[in-house]
């Protein structure tokens, strides 16, 4: 059985330590983690955690109306594939659109433009790096 719920902020940490920040100096805790408008959700398969994502208040100059940054979106390495970052997307867009929120957007890796643009977000920009992280490029959805 496949659930997705809030989860804590806490509840995140060991899938962005093991999977985002992987030999890595940065750390998994992120600004926003336990600001009361923050929005983290998890995946659970067969009552385990398997994929996350947090959604933090912030707004990006280039885009107008009220916006939500994704930020910290992993799965386990053994549940990536599986559609359970496209479930949690949908999730958070239904969420976010009903508190009125305009628009997604995200620092999307390289290896995660194609899953992102399946899901209806697009580039915004130029290619970018992230210290110790790599390529990325930033990239927002309209929810309507």
């Amino acid at each position: 059985m496949i659930r997705i719920e809030e989860i804590s902020a806490e509840d995140t940490y060991p899938i962005r330590k093991n999977i985002l920040r992987k030999n890595m100096s940065l750390s998994h805790v992120m600004h926003g983690d336990l600001d009361p408008e923050t929005l983290h959700l998890g995946v659970f398969a067969e009552e385990e955690l398997v994929c996350i994502g947090s959604f933090m208040k912030a707004s990006f100059e280039g885009l107008s109306g009220s916006q939500y940054q994704l930020r910290g979106m992993a799965a386990r390495e053994e549940s990536q594939g599986k559609g359970f970052g496209k479930l949690l997307l949908e999730r958070a867009e239904l969420i976010l659109s009903g508190k009125g929120i305009d628009i997604i957007w995200c620092n999307a890796r390289i290896t995660a433009v194609e899953f992102y643009e399946k899901l209806g977000y697009q580039v915004m920009g130029k290619q970018f790096e992230v210290p110790q992280v790599g390529a990325h490029f930033k990239m927002f959805k309209v929810l309507k």
